[in-house]
């Protein structure tokens, strides 16, 4: 699989975006998006209400490329490095050691934020949550499918010790990581200078999401809003990697969030 060159045909999968994906996933799916875009690769994206259940790790997005299925941003950079292609083989050692520790950071801070405020902030959950993740599916399949995965989400939080946190506590949370993020970032055009590597396309997947998903309140994007250096991060990528791809089929489309920052 390594040897094949990249197929034209490739394609990532995600759920149905206008009525049933949610911020945590929205933004997987675009950080995917974003590091494939980096590497020249191109990419269809495929919405399908099922696409979590045909995940091999039951995680989006997934992406199918000839004959192999690969899921999660990790695992595809993997992948795509032994097609080739990495974005990271310029750093030396210390630097690729500093990208994953700040790549972890936003995993076990932002993502697990994004989750929290899905599926235990309770207003969320019955405004937004309940009613997006079970929309393609009818009653009562739609209510058991979402207090199962509800349940789920809820029992990691608690492994984890963020299940007795306040609202108000994970969105400091939120803005301790973005804080740590900006110094990293500081006047640099991506953070480690002048090429993207997978901590950027990670960083834009939640931050741009975050800042373009609509919720109940605007707290979770007042975070990312008071560093001016990372919401300016964001429109750079959406510029130079998204701007102007709506109409090619074979690569990713800005309409990946619901919103364009230049707008």
């Amino acid at each position: 699989a390594a040897a094949e060159p990249w197929p034209e045909n490739a394609a990532l999968y995600q759920q149905l975006k206008e009525e049933q994906i949610l911020l945590s996933d929205n933004a997987s799916s675009l950080a995917v998006q974003a590091f494939l875009q980096m590497c020249n690769l191109p990419i269809r994206v495929i919405c399908r209400a099922n696409a979590e259940y045909m995940s091999p790790s039951g995680k989006v997005p997934f992406i199918h490329v000839g004959n192999q299925v690969v899921s999660e941003l990790g695992p595809i950079v993997q992948f795509v490095k032994a097609k080739g292609h990495s974005l990271s083989d310029g750093l030396d050692e210390v630097q690729k050691a500093e990208m994953k520790a700040y790549m972890e950071l936003v995993n076990n801070m932002l993502l697990t934020a994004e989750l929290y405020l899905q599926w235990c902030d309770d207003v969320t959950v019955e405004e937004i949550t309940h009613p997006r993740y079970g929309s393609p599916y009818p009653w009562p399949l739609n209510r058991i499918l979402s207090y199962q995965k509800q349940w789920e989400v809820r029992r990691k939080m608690k492994a984890i010790g963020w299940a007795g946190k306040t609202l108000e506590q994970v969105l400091e949370d939120v803005d301790q990581c973005c804080h740590a993020l900006s110094q990293r970032l500081g006047t640099q055009p991506y953070f480690f200078n002048k090429q993207p590597t997978e901590l950027d396309a990670l960083v834009f997947g939640h931050l741009f999401t975050i800042l373009t998903t609509q919720l109940i309140t605007d707290e979770l994007s007042e975070k990312v809003k008071n560093y001016s250096n990372l919401t300016a991060f964001c429109r750079r990528i959406e510029q130079q990697y998204f701007e102007g791809h709506e109409k090619d089929s074979s690569t990713v489309a800005a309409r990946s969030s619901k919103r364009s920052l230049l707008r």
